[in-house]
């Protein structure tokens, strides 16, 4: 996607670490319109396979998912929350992550009343690092007995082995934009297709 592309390395600051700073666009301030031509890439690459429900994890994918959720005719956006309210009964699907930006591991939870058996879900996140956040996901959506029908994301860094990771679960994998490179201090992102 070129105009994420354009964005990335204008915009865009690497921390070391493999961690890429795009808050002026998508982790802390959101760029509405980016946002909305990124929900529909997500839609023209996975209509297809027909999701009728988004799984995302809080709080950077949920503004993706939603975006993609109305670009698929206003399906249904779940999130995985990292903190049980008092509203969420038991029981509830709970797996655990790591957080790359938060150091150490976070619950990812989800109530079985929002997740069905009969359900096609699209996984959409942020990001794509070692895909475990990605996995923790794909592991509820299999406690809830759903179809898993893709993973989107909107940055995928390659050099994490994420998708690898990731391939048993034998769905397409989409990323808006590639990273292969952040060494250096550099941000090296794979020409547009």
């Amino acid at each position: 996607m070129e105009l994420l592309r354009q964005r990335i390395l204008a915009e865009g600051e690497n921390l070391g670490r493999g961690i890429l700073k795009i808050d002026t666009f998508l982790n802390h301030q959101l760029d509405a319109d980016l946002m909305v031509a990124i929900g529909e890439e997500i839609a023209r690459r996975f209509t297809a396979a027909r999701p009728n429900r988004i799984l995302t994890a809080e709080v950077s994918g949920i503004v993706p998912a939603v975006m993609a959720a109305r670009a698929l005719g206003n399906i249904p956006v779940v999130y995985a929350r990292k903190h049980k309210p008092i509203t969420m009964r038991e029981p509830v699907y709970v797996e655990t992550a790591p957080s790359h930006t938060k150091g150490g591991e976070v619950n990812l939870m989800v109530s079985p009343e929002f997740l069905h058996a009969a359900d096609r879900i699209l996984i959409v996140d942020d990001f794509l690092a070692t895909g475990r956040t990605i996995e923790a996901l794909a592991r509820i959506v299999q406690y809830a007995g759903a179809t898993l029908v893709g993973i989107a994301v909107v940055v995928e860094k390659t050099f994490e082995g994420g998708r690898e990771a990731l391939q048993h679960w034998h769905v397409p994998i989409e990323a808006m934009a590639i990273i292969t490179d952040m060494s250096d201090g550099r941000i090296v992102i794979l020409e547009s297709e």
